[in-house]
């Protein structure tokens, strides 16, 4: 029994040397493995190396292909039952969830078609459709489905004028 907790604790510890050993640094590799014949060592390997970025992919979610990320896994969150086509183009800090709450009009996961680009920030939540060759802008929220073709961006910004002053200063949580 020691000698697993002794791995467990090596992969924690050096998940990237884990990674290059056992899968050449691979880390799609290591995911097809784990949906495939998953075991504890793996899995936690798995979460290990995602949680180093910050990142969620839930081994659930179907990819048709390797999603392109050119800031590697750096805050993207992908729930368990989302669905990514081929060629998808995924930025940093995307959140591609599911809508959970029973009974409500999105309830599900998304489904996003091929050929997609997904700016930095963007949030993909429930059950809708982002179709063929769309383009979804950096912050935009998406809840329902994006035809084929289509360019999403946030506009304009809401300006609220106060005349008193504003208190904007920090205040750190001090133990007691």
């Amino acid at each position: 029994m020691p000698f697993l907790i002794v791995i467990e604790w090596f992969i924690k510890a050096y998940p990237f040397l884990m990674m290059s050993l056992f899968y050449k640094g691979d880390f799609w590799k290591l995911r097809a493995s784990c949906v495939k014949k998953p075991n504890r060592f793996k899995v936690l390997l798995y979460k290990t190396y995602l949680h180093h970025f910050g990142a969620f992919i839930g081994l659930g979610a179907k990819f048709d292909s390797v999603p392109i990320l050119p800031h590697s896994f750096y805050g993207i969150f992908i729930s368990q039952d989302a669905h990514i086509g081929k060629d998808v183009v995924i930025y940093h800090q995307v959140t591609i969830g599911s809508n959970t709450i029973k009974g409500s009009k999105s309830y599900g996961s998304p489904k996003i078609e091929d050929n997609v680009y997904i700016g930095c920030g963007a949030k993909i939540i429930g059950n809708c459709e982002i179709g063929h060759n769309c383009r979804i802008g950096a912050n935009c929220v998406i809840t329902k489905s994006v035809p084929a073709n289509s360019v999403c961006v946030m506009r304009g910004l809401d300006v609220i004028n106060h005349k008193e002053i504003l208190d904007n200063e920090w205040h750190a949580f001090k133990a007691e």
